[in-house]
């Protein structure tokens, strides 16, 4: 009864987010037809470069906002 489990607890499933998301999905086709490579040049006089603690990527944060904004 119990060796039964001991088995299948071993087991390894492997899943990435490609799969997980379809290919007609919202999010894949923002990333797909817009540019958002203009977002670092814009905010970098607001970033300082040698001082304090590293920021997150504006552009990770752009996108965040970007997204919430459709959800």
């Amino acid at each position: 009864m119990f060796n039964s489990n001991k088995e299948r607890q071993m087991e390894i499933e492997m899943v990435t987010i490609d799969e997980l998301v379809p290919d007609d999905h919202l999010l894949r086709k923002i990333d797909r037809y817009i540019d958002f490579s203009f977002i670092p040049e814009k905010v970098r006089s607001y970033y300082s470069e040698d001082n304090g603690r590293p920021s997150l990527d504006p552009l990770v944060l752009f996108k965040m906002m970007f997204v919430g904004y459709f959800y």
